[in-house]
This record gives C-alpha cells, structure tokens and sequence, in this order.
C-alpha cells in the first residue's frame, strides 16, 4: 500500500517546486510544505505574483494544486506526525568554523530536522534526504534519529535534486534520471520502491536509478562538479583565445560538435554561479582530503581558481579601461541573478564584479528585472558606506544606462537581447561596451554602434 501523506521540511528552492510537481503528477497524495520562515510560509500562501521564488512555470502549477493536495504550513511538528514519508530540503551551507571551515558542508540544519523529526514522530517513517549533502549524511542522519527515537523505524532514503534553477520546472517533470539511494536490506529496499513509486506516477522505469546511500550522495556532488569543471574549461580557453586571434565560441563550436564531449556547459562567461557549484565542489574537496587523496583535491580546487580568475578578469578589464578617466566613470550593470529566469543571486558573478568595481572608485548603476534591491544590497552588505555610495539600483534598463560610460551584461536575461543598441548609445556618455561572453548581440553589429568594444570574447 502506497504511503500518501508526504512532508517536506523546508519550503525554499528545493522543496517549493519539487513538492508543487509531486502534488501535479501524484493528485492522490497529500503534500505539505513546512518551514519555521513565518514570510516564506505566508508568501506561499499570498497572490501567485509575490511567489517567494522565480521558477517559469511555477505559478501555474501552484494555481492548480494549492489547497487541494498541496500545502503550506509553520506547524512543522503536526506535519511530521501525520506523514508517512518526509523529505529533508533545508539548507546547507559551507562550514564557517570548526573543522572542515571553508570547505565542507554545515549539517547543522539537517540535524535539527533529524532531531525533531525522531522527538515528535509516533510512527515509523521513511526520511528522504533532498538536501545537496556531502557523502556520509545519511549515516548522520541516522545516527541522529537513533539517538532521540528507539521505539520508531527509520529509513533513510538519499534522493538528490538535480534540477537547474531557470529551467527546475522542466527538470522535474522530464528529468534526465531520478536517483534514489538506500540500505542494502528488505526494509531498504521496500523504501527505495516506495519513493520509486511517487516518480512512476510519471517518470519511465529506466530513468529511475536505484543504488546504495553512498552512490548516490556522492553522485550528485560528481554531477555538479563536472558541469562547473566544463565552465571552468571553457572560460580558460577563452583568455588564451583573447591572446592568440582565435574566437572562443568557433573554439566551443567546434569541440561541442565532438560527440564524446556534446555542446553543453561549453558557453564562455563571466563565472559560474549559483548555491550548489561552488559549494558542491568543496565539498568534494574536503572529502578527498579527508582521505589523503591531496592529487585529486588540487586538481578540483583548479576549478574554483579558474572561475575566480575569470571574474577577476572581467573587472579588471572595465578597470583598466576607466582608470584614466577623471570625473569618477560609472558603469551600468545588466543582471544580478546568478543565471536568466531566476530570482536566486547566490553566489552570481555580478556580486564579485561589482565589488571589484565599486572598490576602484567606479560608480556603477544596477538593473536587474527579479532580483529586489533588498537582496542586491544585502548581497553587498559587507563594503563600507564610502563604496556603497557609489552603487545605484534602477527600476529599468534606461534609467541604469543614464551617465554611464558603459554596459556589462553580467546575467544573460533574454529582455537584454533585445536592447536597442542606438537609443542606448545616447543615453551613455563614452559608449564603451562589456558583455560577457556569452554571445548576447552580435559582435560586428556592437561594433558598428560604439567606438570601443571590450568582451570577454573578442
């Protein structure tokens, strides 16, 4: 028999969408969402237009199922009493003390879930870790319950996300795979089906993969650690590109058309960003560590090096061109999210550049068309007023574009395609254009409109 009361203890970027797609596909399972954030739980429940996330797709699929199988809610203890089967999708962060500081994974949050999960349940259950979490968590999770609940079965299911924010709608109702770790036992192995089954409601079989616990905490560190490693790739070439004449995106073209590479993730920019990359990779590291593995830990912390150097560099260049300019330059700045179709800033290449640029005396004008000026200045919170006097938020793109010297196309927002380049050149007192590599307009057509082009690409 099918367990149809589902709890998800965290209501942020993981958990909201996820559970809204499981609430779409699986109308005979009861869903609740629950979260300690009163604003969060509220914005839930609020006009589909103030949705605490940016998901394309998301609002329509919280108009269908909201209230009907689908629920927000603060009371996180009723939630995990009535469930039968509750996910983990609370947030973990990299240590900022202790042993592992800087590198690996604050399990702080999942313990407090596991902890109340083991004092206020009456029921045996199923916990599914959706948390991004370094190898090893569930074992903690299950140390943890143990050691608040003898009376209660717990069985511990790891069951990564692998959705990419901007397109998470589509990755969890046409996923590459779905993967679903556990014990290696008869009473595993009945969980492992039993969370299988919520994703046959409308995944194929082949695209469900069930391994051990480990396999699957470690794979998804694997998956996001090589796609940053291709950024990271990609954007080296494209400062040796800059040195010899050759033109990065003939370069990508031309190695993504190799079909045992493919052409995805091979797009020069400023940076990756986002909260799992960098984060995940870390993780990675510290693990290797952990086991004296230093070779492969270097090689992995090159990643992270490569994609500091490549913002570094971006800002220097806009740097170096004002430097002698006199009458304090300001650079408009295209694009705060950390990718187009999300509201999410996390670690987004725009935070790094824009310190770097305030921190040079360089005003700069932002315009983002999701990210809220809260979170821009939050974002930024640690430079001194003297900086951040130089930093204006504008509600649109022209506003942004009056008095700069310049644009930077940081976030590749599909409204920034469309920028009529010849209105904007009026408004900038010295056009000079940055973009970012990521082939946003046409670079003989910028040249045609503005004096001086600098790109990542050129």
């Amino acid at each position: 028999m099918k367990s149809k009361q589902i709890c998800c203890i965290g209501a942020g970027y993981v958990g909201g969408p996820t559970m809204s797609v499981i609430a779409l596909k699986c109308p005979d399972y009861n869903i609740t969402v629950v979260d300690s954030n009163d604003e969060r739980i509220n914005s839930w429940n609020g006009p589909l237009d103030s949705l605490p996330i940016f998901e394309p797709g998301l609002k329509d699929i919280i108009n269908s199922v909201r209230n009907k199988n689908l629920f927000f809610s603060t009371d996180v203890e009723s939630a995990i009493r009535k469930s039968d089967i509750i996910f983990i999708a609370v947030n973990t962060p990299t240590k900022t003390s202790g042993e592992g500081k800087g590198m690996a994974a604050d399990l702080s949050n999942i313990k407090k879930c596991s902890e109340l999960i083991a004092k206020v349940s009456k029921t045996d259950k199923i916990i599914v870790e959706k948390s991004t979490a370094p190898v090893g968590t569930a074992q903690e999770i299950k140390n943890v319950l143990k050691s608040f609940n003898t009376k209660n079965k717990f069985e511990i299911i790891s069951n990564p996300e692998f959705l990419a924010e901007g397109t998470a709608i589509n990755d969890l109702t046409n996923p590459d795979r779905v993967l679903i770790g556990g014990e290696n036992t008869v009473e595993g192995e009945i969980a492992i089906n039993k969370i299988a089954d919520i994703y046959r409601e409308w995944i194929p079989e082949e695209k469900i993969i069930m391994t051990n616990t480990w396999s699957s905490e470690l794979s998804k560190l694997a998956s996001n650690s090589f796609l940053a490693q291709r950024i990271s790739s990609i954007n080296s070439l494209s400062a040796l590109c800059e040195k010899t004449g050759a033109k990065i995106d003939e370069v990508a073209e031309a190695v993504g058309m190799d079909s045992r590479i493919g052409s995805k993730f091979l797009k020069a920019s400023v940076g990756f960003g986002g909260s799992c990359f960098k984060k995940d990779i870390l993780n990675l590291v510290y693990l290797c560590k952990y086991f004296n593995l230093y070779e492969v830990a270097e090689y992995w912390e090159n990643v992270l090096k490569i994609n500091d150097f490549q913002k570094k560099r971006f800002s220097h260049k806009i740097i170096n061109t004002l430097k002698t300019i006199k009458d304090n330059p300001t650079i408009s700045v295209l694009g705060w999210a950390f990718k187009k179709d999300t509201n999410d800033s996390r670690e987004s290449a725009s935070i790094d550049v824009v310190k770097d640029l305030l921190s040079n005396g360089i005003n700069v004008n932002i315009y983002d068309p999701m990210v809220p000026k809260t979170t821009i200045l939050n974002d930024i919170k640690e430079l001194s007023d003297s900086k951040l006097k130089k930093l204006k938020i504008s509600s649109s793109i022209d506003d942004s574009l009056v008095g700069s010297y310049g644009i930077c196309i940081i976030t590749e927002w599909d409204q920034f395609k469309e920028i009529d380049f010849n209105k904007a050149s009026n408004k900038l007192v010295e056009p000079i254009l940055f973009i970012d590599g990521r082939n946003i307009i046409d670079s003989e057509q910028i040249k045609s409109l503005f004096k001086h082009v600098m790109s990542i690409d050129s």
